[in-house]
């Protein structure tokens, strides 16, 4: 991050976000969203051009009545003419009126073009930019900056167009009726864009640094605001710390706001000083030419007129170029969450997981080929600018490694379970097999296929995860099961709430199935929002499934009543159990353990009891104490998943 120096009245800004430049080619990549309303576009360059060419002509019919009417007192004249500037006056009522319904059309258009762009491209990230990302710094972008992208396109093609076009036809109607006074009027424009030229690059400055605070609050209320958030934060006591920390980029905004507002007003007040001078000016000119013979007054009144709306679209033309930079500011930061590209896709080429992967109508085969793995590298999946901590200038040594050259498979239909301390690896593995994340070396193969060949859809379709800490969106039950499979009946989700001995107590609720489940599921119980994922598990009926800790928060009677349906569930299918309570994987037809990113032991319970190695002090640390179970081969009564 670059050091931050103190700006106006104090304010402390940072060089690192308000001295970054729009990126060129900005300008040219917002001509394709633009291209998509053509047809509107079209029509709103038509009524744009109308309303200049009755700004212009307006002042010119005002003379005609003022020297050839009232002067020569024709009523006839003035009565038709005075009727001809009411009707371009409602003529330009109607323009302005199109111009406002196209412009609302096109701008709300464009964006729910981006919001929808970008929300599909960061669904395609991988699980390494939400890692890193804060929420409400990603959500700032598909709200703030993609309303303010949309206004570059409303601003360029609409009210750039119609003030350049106004201050064409007005100088040239100007030059008409006096070359003297339009010259001077001419003369005077250069004023009025220098300080608009100084102004927009300190307000573009003060945006980037704007719209980089109203990220971090965003992402401040979305921790704080969230159930675990609050929890924390109330347990540990700590809301006036909290107040305090909101407090401060609340304030850094208010500066900002506040010199925004005096940047704004003093470039007002120039114009409006600039206009009232080049005004008296023209009158005391015109007055004199007046006087001298060279027109009538109507001329003189006319060039007054005219000059009004000539500094006065001058002035919106000064101002489009403060709204336009700030405006492609916006349109940048919604480009650089486009141009991250996701690390995870579908080579070209890929193809679905064939049948001839699943071996005589049973699940496929799990394999870890030689695979090593490190976690990507921020510059590699996120930006800068929505991560809350900068970066360290160095991120991965050799030590980062997670995994080293791991060999293993996982017999089709068959249980294997993954066990060893924490921070061992055996979580990535899972991450692994649902290609969450790829092998930095070797490969991962499903049914005997690299699932780097495969489709991301055919691979996430063919396995199923359960986490430890399983997510439930803030809806029903119904809707929290059924993501699992959209065109799920009633009767198949009462089937795998039952399988997943979690109906009795769904039936129980008043509402049911529509019970809704709160933020994060925190309405229901550990064990109440464990058993729905597991529900969610066995409507997918996956061929591969992954049980990350899926039974930890469980207490013994419901887990033995999970793991007895499971023992059905999982019957055929190839099975990847994670778990630190051995109690749950002593039937497993193979327990793999992992130490440091290896496996270092491979066999049944018994076979790695009688090993004496790794396992069986993990097995006597857990079981110490419990009448001398940890001296003897156990099998506890209750049953252990996957098994048939």
């Amino acid at each position: 991050m670059g050091s931050p120096r103190m700006g106006p009245v104090g304010l402390r800004l940072d060089d690192s976000i308000t001295d970054q430049k729009v990126t060129p080619g900005t300008v040219r990549r917002i001509l394709p969203y633009a291209a998509r309303y053509r047809r509107q576009l079209a029509v709103l360059m038509l009524v744009t051009i109308l309303d200049s060419v009755i700004t212009a002509a307006s002042p010119l019919i005002l003379k005609m009545v003022i020297d050839d009417g009232i002067l020569p007192r024709r009523l006839s004249v003035v009565v038709w003419l005075s009727s001809a500037i009411a009707a371009l006056a409602v003529a330009d009522a109607l323009a302005i009126y199109v111009q406002t319904r196209l412009s609302g059309r096109i701008g709300e258009g464009l964006i729910y073009d981006l919001r929808t762009k970008v929300f599909r491209h960061v669904q395609r990230q991988p699980l390494a930019f939400f890692t890193r990302t804060q929420t409400g710094s990603l959500v700032s972008r598909l709200n703030t900056d993609v309303v303010g992208a949309q206004q570059a396109v409303t601003t360029l093609l609409a009210q750039t167009t119609s003030t350049v076009l106004t201050v064409i036809l007005v100088l040239a109607s100007m030059f008409y009726l006096s070359w003297q006074i339009a010259l001077v009027s001419l003369v005077m424009i250069p004023l009025f864009l220098v300080p608009a030229k100084l102004i927009g690059r300190r307000l573009q400055r003060l945006t980037r640094q704007m719209m980089q605070l109203d990220a971090e609050m965003s992402s401040l209320m979305s921790e704080r605001f969230n159930v675990s958030g609050a929890m924390l934060s109330k347990l540990y006591g700590r809301p006036e710390d909290e107040a305090q920390a909101f407090a401060k980029p609340a304030g850094r905004v208010r500066a900002i706001g506040v010199i925004s507002v005096v940047y704004a007003r003093t470039f007002g007040i120039i114009a409006a000083l600039l206009t009232a001078l080049t005004t008296a000016l023209v009158y005391g000119l015109g007055g004199s030419l007046v006087i001298g013979g060279a027109f009538k007054v109507g001329t003189l009144v006319a060039m007054v007129t005219l000059l009004l709306r000539l500094y006065g679209p001058v002035n919106q033309l000064s101002g489009v170029q403060i709204n336009v930079m700030t405006a492609l500011i916006s349109f940048d930061r919604v480009f650089e969450v486009l141009d991250l590209q996701p690390l995870i896709t579908d080579r070209p080429g890929a193809r679905h997981l064939p049948e001839a992967a699943y071996e005589n109508g049973i699940a496929p085969s799990v394999e870890f080929d030689r695979v090593s793995f490190r976690y990507p590298s921020a510059a590699q999946v996120s930006l800068a600018s929505l991560e809350a901590a900068p970066r360290p200038a160095k991120e991965h040594t050799d030590d980062d490694q997670v995994l080293h050259e791991l060999s293993f498979r996982a017999p089709a239909g068959r249980l294997t379970a993954l066990v060893g301390l924490s921070g061992a690896g055996k979580t990535t593995v899972a991450h692994l097999v649902s290609r969450l994340y790829d092998a930095t070396s070797g490969s991962v193969r499903i049914g005997g296929h690299d699932i780097r060949d495969l489709t991301l859809q055919s691979v996430r379709g063919a396995v199923g995860v359960v986490s430890q800490d399983a997510h439930m969106f803030h809806d029903t039950i119904r809707a929290n099961v059924a993501y699992a499979r959209s065109d799920a009946t009633d009767h198949d989700l009462v089937e795998a709430c039952r399988a997943a001995r979690i109906w009795d107590t769904i039936s129980a609720l008043p509402d049911g199935l529509d019970t809704v489940v709160g933020e994060r599921g925190h309405r229901l119980s550990g064990g109440e929002r464990q058993r729905v994922a597991l529900a969610r598990l066995l409507l997918k009926s996956p061929p591969v499934v992954v049980l990350d800790e899926a039974t930890a928060h469980l207490d013994s009677e419901s887990e033995a009543a999970i793991q007895r349906a499971l023992r059905t569930a999982l019957s055929g299918r190839t099975s990847l159990v994670i778990a630190h309570r051995l109690s749950t994987v002593i039937e497993a037809d193979q327990i793999l353990v992992m130490e440091a990113g290896r496996v270092r032991e491979c066999g049944t319970h018994d076979e790695l009891l009688a090993e004496d190695g790794l396992y069986a002090k993990l097995y006597r640390t857990q079981f110490a104490g419990q009448n001398g179970a940890a001296d003897r081969p156990a099998h506890p009564a209750r049953p252990a998943p996957g098994t048939s």
